[in-house]
C-alpha cells in the first residue's frame, strides 16, 4: 500500500516514513503543501497524511482542493492544533480522522488501517478468499489454516490483489503499491513476486491476465 505523507517537520517526516516502511508501506515524503498536490495529481495513493501547517499550500487548503475533485483517499489530519475545534473543523473540511502530536506510531498505523477498512466499507481487517486468508495487522497469511511465510514483498503484492477481489491488477498498479519514490524497481521484479507467491500459494491462486495484469483465481 502506498501512502502520501506531507509533513514540514524533518525529524518527525523521517521518523514517521521509517516506520511505516518498516511497517510494509511505500511512503512518499513531502514537506510542501504544493508538492503533496502535484503528487496527488500524478499517483494513485491508499492513504494521505497531512500537516494542517504545511508551508506552499496549507493542509486545510489542500484537503479542501482534493475533496473538491471528488477524490475520497483516506486522510489523516497530523497537526498540533489540540482544540476541539480545531478537530471539528478539520473533519468537516473531509478528514477521515485527526491525529494530535505528539502521537504513537502503533497508534498512527492502527488508524491507518481503519481508516482504509473504513474506505473500503470492511469492519474486519481480515480479507479471506477461498481458503486464503491475509491479516494485514498480524502480518499473517494462512492457506486451508496453515501459516504461509511470506517476505514483506510478497506480502504486499498479495495485499494488493485481495483488497481488489475480482478485478485486474496491472504491473504498473502493483509496482505503485510496493516502491516509493527513489526505489530502484527491476524490470521483473513484480514477475519474480508472483511466481513466488505461486510457488507458496498454488500455482492457480494468481492469474495472468495477457497484457492487463494480474488477478486472484483462475
Amino acid at each position: 500500500m502506498r501512502i502520501l505523507l506531507a509533513e514540514n517537520d524533518v525529524s518527525l517526516g523521517g521518523t514517521i516514513q521509517s516506520w511505516l516502511q518498516l511497517d510494509g508501506y511505500a511512503v512518499d515524503w513531502v514537506v510542501r503543501g504544493d508538492l503533496a498536490d502535484a503528487a496527488l495529481r500524478t499517483h494513485d495513493y491508499q492513504c494521505i497524511l497531512l500537516d494542517r501547517g504545511l508551508p506552499g499550500l496549507d493542509g486545510d487548503a489542500l484537503l479542501t482542493a482534493l475533496r473538491a475533485r471528488q477524490n475520497t483517499t483516506p486522510v489523516l489530519l497530523i497537526t498540533a492544533r489540540d482544540g476541539i475545534n480545531d478537530r471539528v473543523q478539520g473533519l468537516d473540511l473531509g478528514a477521515d480522522d485527526y491525529l494530535v502530536k505528539p502521537f504513537d506510531l502503533e497508534e498512527l498505523s492502527a488508524r491507518i488501517r481503519s481508516a482504509c477498512r473504513r474506505h473500503h466499507g470492511g469492519a474486519s481487517p481480515l480479507l479471506v478468499h477461498d481458503t486464503l486468508a491475509l491479516d494485514p495487522v498480524a502480518k499473517r497469511v494462512t492457506l486451508d489454516g496453515e501459516a504461509v511465510m511470506l517476505t514483506a514483498r510478497e506480502f504486499a503484492v498479495l495485499h494488493t490483489l485481495m483488497r481488489r477481489p475480482g478485478s485486474i491488477v496491472s504491473r504498473e498498479q502493483l509496482e505503485d503499491a510496493l516502491y516509493s519514490w527513489g526505489d530502484e524497481v527491476e524490470s521483473n521484479a513484480i514477475e519474480v513476486y508472483i511466481y513466488n507467491l505461486r510457488k507458496k500459494l498454488g500455482t492457480k491462486a494468481i492469474a495472468t491476465v495477457r497484457r492487463q495484469g494480474y488477478r486472484l483465481g483462475e
